[in-house]
């Protein structure tokens, strides 16, 4: 066993999905912030267990030929854990995640799947159209806005992202001042006391609009008027205001509604050639060039011939089923968020889009929606949230026996686990196509067809 604080002369092997550079001291991994393969350095241990332990870099020795320049480095990431492969070039960011999903697979049993090399819009900066900012107090009782520390709920102030417009952490910036001049208070987790719990922003890429929300602990009943007309005054790409009261003492941070105080109750944007209106509680894709390239992919991959039907499970806002759907084909969403409905029929309606019918509900309320409804489909495209499919929802898509089967997925693991359970009821994939939809982080989107044997 390793003992804390001793200090190794070490070359780093491996670099996790965590942005930890990984070394082998006399047969133990050590997990090394601040480092990439290939490096050479002299590194100081700060946390022993019986099967691994944690360094720090004293000292770069040989720095590694995939480093990335300093000048792209962000001077908070250590602190909030954003852009964990800030160190190393961007090819190899993306290899690294072609690796990661090799490895899922692999993992789960589905090591015959081919991971292709990652596609990429090759624009790793500025690319988040949504931030949701922490609002506290620092010592002194003046208001901070910005990111949590890594696994803590430390604020550290936004003064810049690299991952997100700059016109975001001006308006936090803005908040911060109003905040401290008119005596505003900041939400306090202890106490449970302080008005404005969280910032929360969303732009479009195509149109510029912008969204601001205010997540608050209660009513508020002063300074709306002014605080709204003096930021849309600052900021006249906002189109939308809003307030969300959460009261609760929890970690979700939007209430259970949203009141707009000005302005439209969404913002619009263009996505595949189709446009789409999203409120504050919808989901969106967090990249919008990395979206199109990734409903692109799965379009492809879908090959929808004129006249079959589309099943869209977990549809959102009808983003993924509108794009990749043509104007006249038969179209099928099911979501369980009922502004999402909303929103999507909106879309759907905004797009002439006729043929397209969306019903709120679970996936697994799938089967007797589309019985109730006389319904059936010819191919199905799916993107469910990180924990995966049920095996419930996977029996039922097997026993619906569409042609083909489209999936999307922000958590290779669970993809490829579900890959394996979809092979019991007949469908097959020969390849995984991973999309770097959060460049500089370590997550990766991947895509891959299903079809019957």
């Amino acid at each position: 066993m390793l003992k804390k604080n001793q200090t190794y002369q070490v070359t780093i092997i491996d670099l996790n999905n965590l942005g930890f550079g990984v070394c082998k001291i006399d047969g133990i991994s050590v997990f090394v912030a601040d480092t990439v393969t290939g490096d050479e350095a002299e590194i100081r241990i700060i946390k022993t267990a019986k099967t691994y332990a944690v360094g720090t870099c004293v000292k770069l020795i040989t720095p590694s030929t995939i480093r990335q320049s300093k000048e792209d480095a962000c001077p908070v990431t250590r602190r909030c854990g954003g852009r964990v492969y800030q160190n190393v070039r961007y090819e190899h960011e993306l290899e690294l995640k072609q690796a990661y999903v090799t490895y899922a697979m692999k993992k789960a049993g589905a090591g015959h799947v081919k991971v292709l090399p990652t596609l990429s819009t090759k624009n790793p900066g500025g690319y988040r159209n949504k931030a949701q900012y922490p609002v506290g107090a620092d010592k002194s009782g003046k208001p901070v806005i910005g990111f949590y520390a890594a696994k803590t709920h430390d604020i550290i102030p936004a003064d810049r992202c690299a991952l997100q417009p700059a016109v975001f952490s001006e308006i936090a910036a803005f908040l911060r001042g109003y905040m401290e001049q008119h005596g505003i208070s900041a939400y306090d987790e202890t106490t449970g006391r302080g008005l404005v719990r969280h910032l929360y922003l969303r732009t479009a890429a195509a149109t510029g609009e912008i969204m601001v929300c205010f997540v608050i602990n209660g009513t508020a009943k002063k300074k709306k008027k002014e605080l709204t007309e003096e930021l849309t005054r600052r900021f006249p790409a906002i189109v939308s205001v809003s307030t969300s009261e959460n009261t609760k003492n929890t970690n979700v941070i939007m209430g259970n509604g949203v009141k707009l105080l000005w302005g439209k109750p969404y913002i619009e944007d263009i996505l595949c050639g189709k446009r789409f209106r999203i409120s504050p509680m919808s989901f969106y894709q967090v990249n919008h060039d990395g979206a199109e390239l990734l409903y692109g992919t799965a379009k492809k991959l879908l090959d929808l011939k004129p006249g079959e039907t589309l099943l869209d499970l977990y549809c959102g806002i009808g983003t993924i089923g509108l794009s990749l759907a043509e104007k006249d084909t038969p179209l099928i969403g099911i979501e369980i968020v009922p502004e999402a409905i909303e929103n999507a029929k909106e879309n759907a309606a905004l797009n002439g889009m006729t043929n397209a019918k969306f019903f709120c509900g679970d996936a697994s309320d799938a089967r007797k929606i589309l019985a109730d409804e006389h319904l059936n489909a010819d191919a199905v495209v799916l993107d469910p949230p990180r924990k995966g499919l049920t095996p419930e929802v996977t029996d039922y898509l097997g026993s619906l026996s569409p042609k083909r089967i489209v999936y999307i997925s922000c958590d290779a693991d669970t993809l490829a686990r579900d890959i394996t359970r979809f092979e019991t009821v007949g469908y097959h994939t020969d390849t995984a196509q991973p999309v770097d939809m959060f460049s500089r982080t370590g997550h990766v989107e991947t895509v891959c067809l299903l079809s019957k044997e």
